[in-house]
């Protein structure tokens, strides 16, 4: 089902600076006819892709934005640095802005959120797809840390643990759906390079799953259903449950990783409300 743009305001650039780095965040506002009051949370958003690729055009930033925008959820995509391309980090692919591994990516989606908690009314609710979701967790532990986590947390198919390892059941669902780009020791070479050593693969604002939990915000769990990465937020999702946290878990049927980065998808639109139903009502 195609996206309609209807009873949103254009979207607007605006920066933060982490450190002397500006972090470019893109706004989405509701129309005031969809916005029955300013007491609503503002969601923080981060895309995915490997942690390497990836930006605000893409639908999987901007077509989730403009749909949780029409339902009157305003949302704030972040343009955080990317990680080196794997095994390649002499190409800049034309990049303006300077790439960066952890804890920087980390870094600019916790500048991004200490910016909007500061303009929002009604609370901030931290959120990413994949990689992206993977950060958005991280950034909500490190907030915790802290002492002002976001009002919520919204994970979409992500991995949350440094090393990929698909249950029996998962990888008999999946089949050979990207055997090669999703295969385990691809996977846990996206990871390393995105932290940079295997050091950093135990720090938990960089990967948290596996690490203490208590206190985390309310969380919004969508997995795919044919998704190697499931396992992993699966796992998170029960690690997550054994510490206390409200968790709301929803597995879509017959969907595959990425699915809000094809908006014409049928399951785009479930995910879609799941998201804006949880955020508006919670």
């Amino acid at each position: 089902m195609a996206v309609s743009f209807s009873d949103v305001n254009e979207p607007t650039i605006r920066h933060a600076m982490a450190g002397h780095h500006p972090v470019p965040m893109r706004w989405y506002h509701p129309a005031a006819a969809c916005s029955e009051t300013t007491e609503v949370p503002t969601l923080v958003w981060a895309h995915g892709g490997g942690f390497f690729s990836g930006g605000l055009d893409q639908p999987e930033a901007n077509d989730v934005a403009w749909a949780l925008a029409q339902r009157g959820l305003p949302v704030v995509t972040v343009d955080y640095r990317l990680a080196p391309v794997p095994g390649l980090s002499w190409i800049r692919r034309g990049d303006v802005r300077p790439r960066g591994r952890f804890p920087l990516p980390v870094e600019d989606l916790l500048t991004a959120f200490q910016s909007v908690s500061s303009q929002s009314a009604g609370g901030v609710i931290l959120g990413g797809a994949s990689a992206g979701a993977c950060l958005a967790a991280a950034a909500a532990l490190q907030a915790l840390d802290t002492g002002s986590p976001p009002k919520g947390v919204i994970l979409a198919y992500g991995f949350f643990h440094s090393s990929h390892i698909a249950s029996l059941e998962i990888r008999r669902r999946v089949r050979d759906h990207r055997r090669l780009t999703h295969s385990r020791l691809v996977l846990n070479a996206v990871n390393r390079n995105y932290v940079g050593s295997r050091a950093a693969l135990n720090d938990p604002y960089a990967f948290p799953g596996g690490h203490e939990l208590d206190g985390f915000p309310p969380t919004l769990m969508i997995n795919a259903d044919r998704d190697v990465m499931r396992t992993s937020g699966d796992r998170f999702a029960a690690e997550l449950l054994g510490a206390g946290v409200d968790v709301e878990q929803h597995t879509i049927q017959e969907t595959r990783h990425a699915f809000l980065n094809r908006p014409r998808l049928d399951s785009f639109t479930p995910a879609i409300d799941l998201m804006a139903k949880w955020s508006l009502t919670g």
